[in-house]
């Protein structure tokens, strides 16, 4: 919303910002979006909750002349401008290199995707399981998603350790499924022994990975993504080309690097 908020303001746009509460409530969204082409916008930057049920709404809002680019979650569909976001595919294969370090020799691991549908999720999924034959000593035991909730992250980590006692290493792909997990492993007297690598880094998160609870988060710039979305939008607007893909990269942060000033920079929210 920074990063939106702070390039409007440059290109003198109004940003409408606006979403469902949670990323399981698709038909909220749809209707948000329908709302936004009802309006009669100039243009919509949206973030999907599924990358399939969003398609007819945003075909709808095309017809209508709006132009639509996606941000850190994109759509099946060619409709779209632009899809601004991080490489989730690379983040997911990142998160298989980080737990081979960290677990150091043969383990199992656990993953834990969060929505069944959202392009996110399934693409940072694609990326540790593509990535997973690159490390011969990882094992995956266990996938079981988080459906973004705080308290379901916590009983699929806990039902994993208790199914797999050996488990060395989880992957939480968002931020409820690593608190969940966090807190799990915390729940177990676990800490330190499975190793927890998470995606996003939010402020429960860095917590635990200052507590060493969890040993490395994958992180996103949304800054750069809601920035370089309404910048897009804008362009569309103009009728100027737009590149098909936008990334916005990825890092990975420990406590090791946490204090550097890009780090900081990164996390407070800066381009």
């Amino acid at each position: 919303k920074t990063g939106a908020e702070a390039a409007a303001q440059e290109v003198g746009a109004q940003v409408i910002w606006q979403g469902p509460s949670k990323e399981t409530e698709i038909a909220q969204q749809i209707n948000i979006v329908q709302d936004m082409v009802t309006r009669g916008v100039d243009a919509i930057v949206l973030a999907a909750c599924d990358a399939n049920a969003l398609v007819s709404i945003v075909e709808q809002a095309d017809r209508a002349g709006i132009p639509v680019i996606m941000v850190d979650s994109g759509l099946n569909s060619d409709i779209p401008k632009s899809l601004v976001a991080t490489d989730n595919v690379k983040g997911g294969g990142m998160a298989v290199q980080v737990l081979s370090e960290l677990i150091g020799g043969p383990g199992e691991v656990g993953l834990i995707p969060f929505v069944p549908g959202a392009a996110t999720s399934e693409l940072r999924e694609q990326g540790f399981r593509e990535n997973l034959p690159n490390f011969p000593n990882l094992t995956l035991a266990a996938v079981n998603y988080s459906q973004s909730d705080v308290a379901t992250g916590m009983n699929v980590t806990s039902d994993m350790m208790t199914a797999h006692p050996a488990l060395a290493g989880v992957f939480a792909a968002n931020e409820p499924g690593a608190i969940g997990a966090a807190q799990a492993l915390r729940t177990a007297g676990k800490v330190g022994t499975v190793k927890l690598v998470a995606f996003d880094a939010s402020g429960e998160q860095l917590k635990a990975l200052q507590d060493g609870v969890i040993q490395a988060l994958i992180v996103q710039n949304p800054f750069k993504m809601g920035y370089e979305g309404v910048k897009a939008a804008m362009d569309a607007i103009n009728g100027k080309e737009v590149p098909k893909r936008i990334d916005t990269g990825v890092t990975v942060i420990t406590l090791d690097n946490l204090n550097d000033p890009e780090i900081q920079a990164l996390l407070s929210g800066g381009k």
